[in-house]
């Protein structure tokens, strides 16, 4: 089977959490066919990967957003008939789109996405907008903000689609409605899995963004549950990480029958026989994580920080890339301004073997699906201190049906005093994290291993 596999800012330029999967997850599927339909930010970016890509990946076609504002007008097909109109003023106001219309109009008809947006249609349906739902908005700013949305979205459907057999998006957003583009226009299935919900991930986005027009914020919002809801209605299938998470699908609009939960799942064979650390006078934390705003590094220091004033022999080692520099370097600021001692910045590396060095782990994420570095921490016998986001108390205290016990501890997101709390206590008891270590472990082999996880999706190949 040849599967167009769809990502959105992730695989293969970005390494860790979702890249890590997708990286896996191609490579235990050697005898399927994958190309990769990806979306990234910048054409900069082109042919860059931090992976060496699986020898079943046969091609790559890269669309860069930024691409959008650089496209040329053209004359011609901006013509529309009554159907059109209602699909476009749709688009404009982020409503329920007929999409089918809409993927006719600018991948088949070929409409020159800025041509359109600056004809008098758009015009004409941009003051319909403001005249229903802005009207004491400037229409500078409805137009600007408008235009930046939609824009790159129709460069996207321009692009000319790869042949397969299936289309796997992982996630909504943007590769959700490319997946439904291809699943459309070749008549092929769709399966969309998320390991967060991208939807609910954009709106905390947009609801702390300085580039957001404050009062055009909602729009921004309905924006992105548009795109989520179209990728539902043309899915097959649509999977989910964990129970609450597929319930939150149903509650954006995705029809019940076609969800299903499928755990992440980890190599176990890598983690399952690192031994613990030996006792030498420290207590190393680890903290396996991309530097970026979401994962929330600030409050780790600040956190780890305030751990210091009391646990003096403590070290923090923060192993992976920095995605986005100005975070990095801020980051770097603050452990400076705060004179806090012993936080070492790894940089990308051997996850399994440096383990060996570590007590326990922190993950301090102000969003997450099911992340990996929990998994392989529990794996390796290391207990966890997260925040509460995504599946994290259910991996670290259990289900109902699961009677082991924590193998760790669950905080509020950004609150570095119970944090700093959390770190104590567990730097303050051996015997108790040895407790946790043996609990977590048992807990991955019981259900988050890597050939039970692509055993299920095999299954949904196979029904397809």
């Amino acid at each position: 089977m040849k599967v167009c596999l769809l990502l959105e800012g992730c695989y293969p330029y970005v390494r860790g959490g979702v890249s890590t999967w997708t990286d896996s997850y191609i490579r235990s599927f050697p005898d399927y066919e994958f190309v990769l339909w990806t979306v990234a930010a910048d054409r900069s970016m082109a042919g860059v990967f931090k992976y060496t890509l699986p020898e079943n990946v046969t091609g790559v076609k890269e669309i860069f957003l930024n691409d959008a504002f650089i496209l040329k007008k053209e004359t011609g097909g901006e013509h529309f008939s009554s159907r059109e109109l209602e699909a476009l003023s749709s688009l404009v106001r982020c409503e329920d789109i007929d999409w089918e219309t809409i993927f006719n109009v600018f991948n088949s008809r070929k409409v020159n996405p800025p041509a359109f947006l600056r004809s008098e249609t758009f015009l004409d349906l941009l003051n319909e907008l403001c005249m229903t739902k802005y009207l004491y908005a400037p229409f500078s700013e409805v137009f600007y903000t408008v235009r930046s949305m939609i824009l790159p979205l129709l460069h996207i459907l321009t692009q000319p689609v790869p042949e397969a057999e299936c289309y796997h998006s992982i996630a909504t957003g943007y590769c959700g409605i490319m997946g439904a583009l291809g699943s459309m226009k070749n008549k092929k299935p769709l399966i969309i899995t998320e390991h967060g919900i991208y939807t609910r991930e954009r709106e905390e986005e947009i609801l702390r963004s300085r580039w957001t027009v404050p009062n055009l914020k909602d729009l921004w919002i309905q924006f992105f549950n548009m795109l989520s809801f179209g990728g539902y209605r043309y899915s097959t299938f649509v999977t989910s990480l964990f129970e609450h998470a597929r319930e939150t699908q149903i509650n954006l609009g995705c029809p019940p029958e076609k969800t299903s939960v499928i755990n992440n799942g980890i190599k176990l064979s890598r983690f399952q026989d690192i031994p613990l650390k030996q006792e030498d006078g420290w207590i190393d934390i680890g903290a396996v994580v991309r530097i970026a705003p979401i994962k929330d590094i600030k409050t780790m220091i600040y956190a780890f920080s305030e751990l210091k004033h009391s646990v003096t022999n403590a070290r923090l080692h923060i192993l992976g890339d920095t995605d986005d520099k100005k975070y990095g370097e801020e980051c770097h600021q603050l452990v400076d301004y705060l004179k806090t001692e012993d936080i070492l910045f790894i940089g990308n590396t051997d996850v399994a073997e440096y383990f060996k060095k570590l007590d326990f782990t922190i993950l301090t994420s102000i969003s997450e699906g099911q992340p990996l570095a929990v998994l392989e921490s529990m794996a390796a016998g290391r207990p966890v201190v997260s925040t509460d986001v995504g599946s994290c108390r259910e991996l670290l205290e259990g289900t109902t049906e699961d009677k082991l016990g924590p193998c760790g501890f669950i905080c509020p997101p950004m609150d570095p005093g119970a944090l700093a709390y959390s770190m104590k206590r567990m730097c303050s008891d051996a015997e108790r994290r040895v407790k946790m270590s043996a609990v977590g472990r048992e807990r991955v082999k019981n259900g988050y291993t890597q050939e039970y996880m692509i055993s299920k999706y095999r299954e949904l190949y196979d029904k397809l």
